[in-house]
């Protein structure tokens, strides 16, 4: 029988199995002894490892924080990395989100596409392969992570205590095979204003640096309130801005609105942030150093996303542009602070970016704080492993595609030699995080038929 012959035999235990895993509600809860995420999470953890032993396979149950299944012997190691966390449900389900209901032929439940459905596939793939009297060449390990969602920390401890993989992949982001992923940088851009923020009350806005924030609020107390409100209707009218305003006594507070988008791709959004600094640059009543301060964001930033105005409109061919997000602001006392998210692309440097960028901000006296940064992940169109995924793809689909760059960041980026490969397939909505999440039965197998293959050529 061949393995393809096997998956097919094993549908209806596949799904069946899947619906179990998935009814575990695996969301971050407080911390318990042995249990570093919760009890839901460790739950899951303990159920997946039970059914690999039940296959037939090795596990190992590492401290509440991973785990693994794993399947022949070999120095060398294919790795599959996926996640059993989820983020919590929310609200607008049609079904309940922990009931792992079918549908028209789709299991709905949180944590279905992401991530807890692509792992039942890339386990029971496996199982298949063995089932089907294939001996592979290299260990294969499926490493089961449970804190890919806030934080990453599972693949801190794993690190420490294990090995890492020759050579594998993520089901955790779309189909064909993503082979560049750009470098990510988060930090607060901070100015401490000489003479303090007067006549700014306060600025608020965004919610997190990796959103385009739709919304912005800033208090002003001044005189002249008719004038600028004047100012702010002609702005709108000019400038196609969606900005509101209310007087209270002697304070204006203006309402920027914008769209919100992800952080990775702000060319789809507007930025309400910006729109009103932009609009404080307009209306012409600040003076001396928080009037240079407001004029140097409206001018350098403005309403870009490819960081032009710093010198560092970085582009390559299989990457595309930086993309440049101011996603949160606020103040406190004299001080204003930004929440900036970069990306930049796959063949460049952070120094390239970061270099230009403080040599703008130098003279001006805003500086960087809070730094964090993830570098690039890059394999060359024609690595053997981009290679191998594509063929395999095409294999099972038909459809001779093209790898793929993004500018989010996937859980390969944990895990040395590692790439994302599906579970989305291409046209198919990215339910990840929405309410009404689903994976549709057919996809189901068909990554399973995908995962085996992939497996297969990658343990030869």
């Amino acid at each position: 029988m061949s393995y393809s012959e096997k998956i097919n035999s094993l549908k209806e235990e596949l799904v069946s199995e899947t619906q179990n895993l998935l009814k575990i509600k695996s969301v971050l809860s407080e911390e318990k002894p042995g249990m570093p995420f919760g009890e839901g999470i460790d739950n899951a953890l303990k159920h997946a490892l039970k059914l690999g032993e039940k296959l037939g396979f090795t596990t190992k149950y590492m401290d509440g924080y991973v785990g693994y299944i794993e399947w022949g012997s070999s120095s060398e190691m294919v790795g599959v990395l996926g996640h059993l966390d989820v983020v919590p449900e929310g609200d607008g389900w049609l079904y309940p989100p922990y009931g792992a209901e079918i549908h028209d032929g789709k299991i709905y439940a949180r944590g279905s596409l992401d991530d807890k459905g692509p792992i039942m596939a890339a386990l029971y793939a496996m199982y298949s392969l063995k089932e089907s009297g294939y001996v592979p060449n290299k260990r294969i390990r499926i490493i089961l992570g449970t804190n890919e969602e806030t934080g990453s920390a599972d693949m801190e401890y794993y690190k420490e205590h294990e090995e890492q993989p020759t050579i594998g992949f993520t089901p955790d982001a779309d189909f064909p095979v993503i082979f560049g992923e750009k470098g990510l940088t988060v930090f607060n851009l901070v100015k401490k204003v000489e003479a303090g923020l007067e006549p700014i009350v306060y600025i608020k806005g965004g919610q997190r640096p990796n959103m385009v924030p739709d919304y912005c609020e800033l208090a002003l107390k001044i005189q002249g309130i008719g004038e600028c409100t004047k100012k702010i209707d002609s702005f709108n009218a000019e400038n196609n801005a969606n900005i509101k305003y209310e007087i209270e006594n002697d304070t204006l507070i203006i309402k920027s609105y914008g769209v919100s988008a992800h952080g990775s791709t702000p060319e789809l959004g507007k930025n309400a942030i910006m729109q009103a600094i932009i609009l404080l640059d307009h209306m012409n009543i600040l003076k001396g150093d928080l009037k240079n301060s407001v004029e140097f964001l409206a001018k350098n930033i403005g309403m870009e996303y490819n960081g032009e105005g710093f010198g560092i409109k970085l582009h390559d061919e299989d990457s595309g542009y930086l993309t440049f997000n101011v996603g949160t602001i606020s103040t406190e006392g004299d001080t204003i602070s930004l929440g900036l998210n970069l990306r930049y692309p796959v063949t460049f440097k952070l120094e390239n970016m970061m270099n230009p960028m403080e040599e703008k901000i130098k003279p001006l006296g805003f500086k960087i704080e809070d730094f964090s940064h993830q570098e690039p992940l890059y394999f060359p169109r024609d690595h053997k492993l981009i290679r191998t995924l594509l063929d395999v793809y095409e294999k099972h689909t038909g459809d001779k595609a093209e790898p793929i760059a993004i500018g989010g960041g996937t859980y390969a980026k944990e895990m040395p030699n590692m790439v994302a490969f599906g579970p989305i397939f291409p046209g198919k909505p990215d339910l990840d995080h929405q309410a009404n999440e689903y994976i549709e039965i057919e996809d189901l197998m068909k990554m399973t038929n995908i995962y085996a293959s992939a497996i297969m050529e990658l343990s030869k």
